[in-house]
This record gives structure tokens, C-alpha cells and sequence, in this order.
């Protein structure tokens, strides 16, 4: 319950803020398309989900029963950390309120100190 807790008041895996895209299988796109969701075709011929998320309401994922595989492996090191007992919920997403705050004053911009965070939180190690 807490994992998913954490999640769903994140949302930064799928506003775009931690990816441009999500990779898809082969299979996994046409059903996306028939959910009306912009599925991207690469030079290469794969298919991906560009991000920010089509699916995402507020921090809400609309089409969550049929989100591709790699949204379902995915798992930020924040998650890792309450997964593993290293972190409690209120101290994630106090972590998680802390990213929000950066990213409100900068709108699309990213500097330094954003980058950092993410890093530190969501993209590396975790740290207490």
C-alpha cells in the first residue's frame, strides 16, 4: 500500500521529467494507439511512448491496466528505498514534495540544483 502510495502522489516517472520516452514491445503499441495515445515511431522502427504521459491525470495514470512493460519493471531509487525499509513513507514523499518544489518555480527549465536532486533521489543511490 505504501509503494503505491508513493506513486501516486509522484507522477515524475511519467510527466517527463525523469524520461523523454518509454521503449515499447512490439505488441504493445497498437493497443496503446487504440487508448489514443500518442505512440511515437524512431529511425530505428522501434516505437515508444513519449513522455510527458498522454495517460497522466494530475499524477494519476488513466490507462494503468494497460501501461507497457516498461512502465510496470520501472522503479525509481526512491521506491527501491521504501521498498527495502530504508526510507519510511512520510520521509518519501517529503522527498517526492521536494522535487515537486523545484520543478514549480522553474517550469521547464532544468538547472543545476533539480538535476542534483533527481540524481541523488530518484535517478542514483539513495541516500538518507
Amino acid at each position: 500500500m505504501s509503494l503505491s502510495t508513493l506513486c501516486l502522489h509522484c507522477g515524475l516517472c511519467c510527466d517527463g521529467t525523469l524520461f523523454t520516452h518509454v521503449p515499447l514491445q512490439r505488441t504493445e503499441a497498437a493497443p496503446l494507439r487504440a487508448l489514443g495515445l500518442p505512440v511515437k515511431e524512431r529511425e530505428d522502427g522501434t516505437s515508444v511512448l513519449p513522455q510527458r504521459c498522454a495517460a497522466l491525470d494530475g499524477r494519476h495514470c488513466t490507462a494503468y491496466a494497460a501501461r507497457p512493460e516498461g512502465c510496470r519493471r520501472y522503479h525509481c531509487q526512491l521506491f527501491s528505498a521504501l521498498a527495502e525499509g530504508e526510507v519510511s513513507l512520510p520521509e518519501a514523499l517529503a522527498v517526492v514534495d521536494g522535487a515537486h518544489a523545484l520543478l514549480a518555480p522553474q517550469g521547464a527549465g532544468r538547472g543545476p540544483e533539480l538535476e542534483a536532486y533527481l540524481d541523488r533521489h530518484f535517478r542514483g543511490r539513495h541516500r538518507r
